[in-house]
């Protein structure tokens, strides 16, 4: 039989670097070939190094790891796949200084991404590596616009009790970069996605009746929040989900609030 997959190795490597931003080849395994070794990897990402469409910088501290990125050409590769189709390169990409200095955030978004693959091949649900979209823009107006780390798609398997369901989330990844109240700041941004609604079209004098907010235009339900912590110790994890479980004592808020559970890894 013909082989119509030759070269979808290598173009879903490049879709998944695309989309992750940057990785590891260790991280890279994972989601592409965790069934073989890891050798096997390392020579493919080589050579789509050698045709161009990846890159690398190697950081000075942590033993001189090699972090991956995509290339301008990387990146129109992989808007070929069905499902980047609406995938907005980084302005970033490409640039190797850029890549340097946002090198720590996205890694550990990118690990957090894995840790959810891995755990649904675990559980024998569907997470597939495409499912972790990061920095997906929603627009609030008036060039206010709410970026979650990611958007992540899982789906429960049928446990033979119930029906399996499809799970979306905004997650944010917090490296203890920012204050306990900076970080449940980030809650009302959110509530304010929730509520917003498109602006009317230009010469209209009112809002038309009957208008949708316009997370429904992209979502059938709105994705729940949640936040993964990182590099604090168990103190500062305690200190955060406390905050984040006190917003302001506004009555409008704790209505919005109380649609974004926070979440502790079990």
């Amino acid at each position: 039989m013909l082989n119509v997959d030759v070269g979808g190795g290598d173009q879903l490597a490049v879709a998944v670097l695309a989309q992750y931003r940057m990785a590891t080849t260790e991280q890279m395994h994972l989601p592409i070939a965790p069934g073989v070794r890891i050798e096997r990897t390392r020579r493919r990402l080589v050579k789509l190094r050698g045709e161009g469409l990846i890159d690398r910088v190697t950081l000075p501290q942590a033993g001189r790891t090699r972090v991956l990125f995509v290339t301008q050409y990387g990146a129109q590769v992989a808007m070929e796949r069905p499902e980047l189709r609406n995938w907005q390169p980084s302005r970033t990409v490409s640039d190797r200084t850029a890549a340097r200095l946002r090198v720590g955030h996205a890694l550990t978004v990118a690990e957090t991404g894995l840790a959810f693959v891995q755990d649904a091949r675990r559980r024998g649900d569907v997470c597939r590596p495409l499912d972790w979209i990061p920095e997906v823009y929603h627009s609030l107006g008036s060039g206010e616009t709410v970026i979650p780390d990611a958007l992540l798609y899982y789906r429960q398997s049928d446990d033979g009790e119930r029906a399996g369901s499809m799970l979306r989330a905004f997650v944010e990844v917090d490296r203890a970069t920012m204050g306990p109240e900076r970080l449940a700041a980030k809650l009302g941004a959110y509530a304010r996605l929730h509520q917003c609604v498109p602006a009317p079209p230009p010469g209209a004098r009112h809002q038309p009746a009957g208008r949708e907010e316009s997370w429904r235009q992209r979502y059938p339900l709105f994705p729940r929040l949640l936040f993964a912590l990182d590099g604090t110790g168990q103190t500062g994890v305690d200190t955060r989900i406390s905050a984040l479980r006190q917003p302001p004592a506004t009555s409008h808020w704790r209505a919005s609030c109380g649609r974004f559970p926070c979440w502790r890894p079990r």
